[in-house]
């Protein structure tokens, strides 16, 4: 997926992350608040549930969502790899040498 743009693969990969883990944490609060239902507590607080599953959700996401968060990982690194190379290559012309090679 790469259309000359070096940020749209970078954007695609860390939005992907974040929403596995945003629907990760909404199936969890829909269990644990379904789960009370079940169990009779009709009064059960969502904002507990949803809170109970934040924190649930946390290590399970790192676990279950890993080859993800791997991906995002090297979309960031290759991207600063790239300013970096970038940024010299400017320096470099700053001062008035030849860049050097890409």
């Amino acid at each position: 997926m790469s259309d000359g743009r070096p940020g749209t693969r970078l954007i695609v990969d860390v939005l992907a992350y974040a929403a596995a883990r945003l629907v990760l944490v909404a199936a969890v609060a829909a269990a644990i608040f379904g789960a009370a239902r079940l169990l009779g507590l009709d009064e059960f607080p969502l904002v507990v549930a949803l809170l109970f599953a934040i924190i649930i959700a946390l290590p399970l996401g790192i676990w279950l969502f890993a080859p993800l968060r791997r991906r995002a990982t090297a979309s960031i690194a290759a991207f600063d790899e790239r300013r970096r190379k970038d940024r010299e290559q400017l320096q470099a012309r700053l001062r008035g040498e030849d860049p050097p090679p890409s």
